[in-house]
C-alpha cells in the first residue's frame, strides 16, 4: 500500500496560479507540477524541506502555468519536463501560450518528453495516468493518482463550482464540457481534485453544485 501524498501548494502571481510540489513521505524527490510565475517560491520550498526534483509536470502551456519550468529545470537540470503531446508548441511559443498579448513573453525550454491519453508516469515514485482533456488549450492534460482516494491534478479543467476559461485562443468550449463530463466526472466521488487556480474540491461536490457542468 502506497503512502499518503505529501502536497504542497504554491500560489504565482499575478493570476494566482497552483503549483504542486508532490512527493512519498519517506522519499527526497518530488515531482512539480505548473510550476508558475514566481518559482523563487517553488525553489525556497524545495531547499526548506531538502527535497530535488524527479519530473517537471505540465497539465498544459499557458504562461502562468510554465512561467518557473526554465527556473527549476535550471536548479534540477536532471528533470525531465513533460506536458501533453499536443502541447508542445506553446512551451516555445509566446503568443501560442498567451504571454505575448498580455506584453510579457514567457518560454520555457522545451518538453524532453511527451504523454498522452492512457499513459503512465512513474515519478519520485507516484504513479500518475494521464488523460486528454482539451478545450481550455488544445493539448491539455490531467494526471490522475489512483488511490483511496483518488488524487487528481487537474490544470485549468475544473475548479470549485466552476470550470477553465473557453473565451481564448485556441479554446473550444464544446470539446472541454464533453471532456469534463467524460473523463471527470465519471471519477469517483470521493476524487479529490487539486485545480489549478483556487481551493480544492471532489468529483462529488462538483457534480451536485457545479453550475457548468454539474448534475444537480
Amino acid at each position: 500500500m502506497s503512502h499518503p501524498l505529501q502536497i504542497h501548494t504554491i500560489v504565482s502571481m499575478p493570476f494566482a496560479e497552483n503549483t504542486y510540489v508532490v512527493w512519498q513521505p519517506d522519499r527526497r524527490d518530488a515531482v512539480v507540477i505548473d510550476p508558475g510565475l514566481e518559482p523563487e517560491s517553488i525553489l525556497d520550498f524545495l531547499r526548506d524541506q531538502q527535497l530535488t526534483v524527479g519530473a517537471i509536470l505540465n497539465t498544459h502551456g499557458h504562461a502562468d502555468h510554465i512561467g518557473g519550468n526554465e527556473a527549476v529545470k535550471n536548479a534540477f537540470p536532471d528533470a525531465p519536463l513533460i506536458i501533453g503531446v499536443n502541447e508542445v508548441r506553446l512551451l516555445t511559443d509566446a503568443d501560442a501560450n498567451l504571454s505575448a498579448p498580455f506584453g510579457m513573453a514567457v518560454v520555457s525550454p522545451p518538453a524532453d518528453d511527451t504523454v498522452r491519453e492512457g499513459d503512465t508516469l512513474e515519478v519520485a515514485g507516484i504513479p500518475l495516468e494521464v488523460l486528454d482533456v482539451p478545450g481550455h488549450s488544445p493539448g491539455h492534460v490531467v494526471y490522475l493518482y489512483r488511490n483511496d482516494p483518488p488524487i487528481l491534478f487537474g490544470g485549468d479543467v475544473l475548479f470549485r463550482e466552476s470550470i477553465g476559461r473557453t473565451d481564448l485562443p485556441g479554446c473550444d468550449g464544446r470539446l472541454f464540457q464533453r471532456g469534463i463530463q467524460t473523463k471527470i466526472l465519471t471519477l469517483p466521488p470521493e476524487t479529490v481534485v487539486y485545480p489549478g487556480h483556487g481551493p480544492t474540491t471532489t468529483v462529488g461536490h462538483e457534480k451536485k453544485a457545479n453550475p457548468f457542468v454539474g448534475q444537480g
